[in-house]
């Protein structure tokens, strides 16, 4: 049989797109045999390496990963998947010959959706194939909504120009510390996305609001505040997102109850969120703002310290970063390369002049940018 890579523009709508990691001629056989028809397209790799390379150049809907492979084993190969963000809500399907309880939660364990022993009834393999799929698809139409709403909140990034990469920061520190807590994955895509569109609200802000260089009048603050709930609102409806909508409406809660805009206190503020909540601080201190010089590492830390002590965060959650920024400040220096798709709807909505011109306070301007 022929290993080779898909090829985009030959693939049709609606077929679905298997990628079969398999290092025995037999079992690739067999497939091939089984997934024989028009509704479907399958190919092949004959070790966890090619299959990521496949997976990197082409998309599919569904992976067959075999366990025991050379080179890399399929858990590597699936974990590899679930840490790469193009990937890591492909669904997999672990097939192998190794079918103890133990292979079995390994698997489930590091991210596979499905587990199937060998011998398997090919009747059974193509519902559970067409299920996964379907599955797909369906995230795959959440996350274009996902997407616009990134390409928004990259907007509201881009009317301050002094705050930078804010939110790819926030994602990247905020994972680091979730690592450090050895938080579940599903937390740690909450803390990314949360990252990324907890000031989506800000769309209302006028500009005249959110750049003044000097303290907020108490209207203006009343304005301010109620960008967290608009957020929540904003994103209430994308079940992606869902997980993240903690972050979104209580990240400017504090500690002693004295935030907004529902007033928690302690452990009442969700974890996600009280977590965040020490990392936005902490970008405010350490990068320049309309209102303040970058400070450095030392003084953030001292005033995050202060904080605590005042009841303005989470007292364990402080003292745990505060840790991780001592002895590894390396962390705290995301890698900003390549682009979500979010982004890359942006820069299109940029490119095409669509962002010129308007001033979210209704006021004329020759660019959304100062």
């Amino acid at each position: 049989m022929k290993i080779h890579q898909p090829t985009k523009k030959n693939w049709q709508p609606g077929i679905i797109r298997i990628l079969a990691a398999e290092d025995e001629q037999p079992h690739r056989d067999l497939l091939a045999e089984i997934f024989d028809s028009n509704e479907f397209s399958i190919h092949f790799a004959i070790n966890g390496r090619i299959a990521l390379q496949m997976l990197n150049n082409d998309e599919y809907d569904v992976v067959l990963l075999d366990n025991n492979m050379p080179e890399m084993q399929g858990l590597e190969v699936l974990h590899h998947i679930r840490q790469n963000p193009a990937t890591s809500l492909l669904p997999v399907i672990m097939i192998t010959a190794l079918n103890s309880h133990y292979d079995l939660e390994r698997g489930l364990k590091n991210g596979a959706d499905d587990f199937l022993g060998k011998p398997y009834s090919p009747i059974e393999l193509i519902a559970r194939v067409r299920s996964a799929a379907q599955r797909k698809w369906t995230t795959d139409q959440l996350d274009n909504a996902e997407s616009i709403l990134f390409a928004l909140a990259h907007l509201v990034e881009a009317r301050d120009p002094t705050t930078g990469h804010h939110c790819a920061r926030l994602a990247h520190i905020s994972q680091a510390i979730g690592k450090e807590l050895q938080l579940p994955r599903e937390d740690l895509t909450a803390l990314r996305r949360g990252a990324i569109l907890h000031d989506i609200g800000k769309l209302v802000v006028p500009d005249a609001i959110l750049s003044k260089n000097g303290p907020l009048t108490p209207d203006e603050r009343e304005i301010m505040s109620k960008h967290a709930i608009i957020g929540a609102e904003l994103c209430k409806g994308l079940a992606t997102v869902r997980p993240a909508m903690p972050i979104i409406r209580h990240h400017h809660e504090r500690f002693d109850g004295k935030g907004y805009p529902d007033g928690l206190s302690g452990e009442n503020i969700p974890l996600l969120a009280r977590l965040f909540q020490v990392v936005d601080i902490f970008d405010a201190l350490y990068n320049k703002r309309p209102y303040k010089e970058a400070l450095p590492l030392p003084q953030c830390l001292a005033i995050l310290q202060q904080g605590m002590e005042n009841g303005t965060s989470d007292p364990d959650l402080t003292r745990i970063f505060i840790q991780m920024a001592t002895t590894n400040p390396a962390c705290l220096q995301p890698t900003l390369n390549g682009s979500s798709e979010g982004e890359s709807i942006y820069q299109s909505m940029e490119a095409s002049g669509m962002l010129k011109g308007t001033r979210f306070d209704g006021s004329e301007n020759p660019s959304l940018f100062r």
